[in-house]
């Protein structure tokens, strides 16, 4: 399930990306395999960068292809162990929510980012989180959660201060939103909800089908109720 869109992202030839909290590896995975960059992906938790490799290596044996390598590190967003102005694209997707103190994560973006990078960011969006909030305390007070709700315009205002120009948005996954809903409303029986269980059902069948209707009705819905807002930038 992919977030960014990698047609606006634009990806080039040689570009050296990092995807800074690449959890199991779904964004580093697919820049490495649309163009031949050096994809690079760090996070904190070490079962997840463990299960992005594993899925790595499983997706090019299975293909007949073992040469290939990928970039995984163990690294905090607030001291990346990289020297400046090493990489021309960044992705931080679903990452920001998670950290106190975020602006020091984008200074960091910032300095091993080029001069003419591009950025890609993406928070939760304002109401569908606020909802979730509302519906469930547990949902954002379990360890490693969400800390705070974005305002995008905020967002974009901190990351412009930083050097930054915007250059577009989008939204995405409007058909996720109700099974977090579903989640947080049922929270305490959410491990054995059948209706929960029935929406993850129909979720994984439209992210293996992506038929037609369910396409079409996530990108009408996505301006209206997206569960995540995703903003574009290039560093000046």
């Amino acid at each position: 399930m992919l977030t960014i869109d990698f047609d606006r992202f634009g990806l080039s030839e040689g570009d050296r990306v990092l995807d800074l909290g690449c959890g199991v590896g779904r964004h580093v995975i697919t820049a490495y395999t649309l163009k031949n960059v050096q994809s690079v992906g760090v996070d904190l938790r070490h079962d997840d960068l463990k299960e992005a490799a594993d899925r790595f290596h499983k997706e090019f044996e299975e293909s007949g292809n073992c040469e290939k390598s990928l970039g995984l590190a163990a690294a905090n967003g607030l001291s990346l162990p990289f020297s400046d102005h090493c990489f021309d694209r960044v992705i931080c997707s679903e990452v920001l929510e998670h950290i106190p103190d975020y602006r020091s994560v984008l200074v960091e973006i910032d300095r091993v980012l080029i001069p003419g990078g591009m950025l890609a960011v993406s928070v939760p969006r304002f109401l569908p989180e606020w909802i979730c909030w509302k519906l469930s305390e547990e949902y954002h007070k379990e360890e490693g959660g969400h800390i705070r709700i974005f305002n995008a315009a905020q967002l974009r205002s901190n990351i412009e201060r930083q050097g930054f120009r915007f250059l577009e948005k989008h939204w995405a996954h409007s058909l996720h939103v109700p099974y977090w809903w579903l989640q947080c409303l049922f929270w305490s029986k959410r491990e054995t909800s059948r209706l929960i269980k029935l929406y993850h059902r129909f979720l994984v069948w439209d992210l293996l089908k992506k038929p037609r209707l369910t396409q079409t009705m996530d990108r009408l819905l996505n301006p209206l109720i997206g569960k995540s807002v995703v903003m574009y930038f290039r560093k000046e």
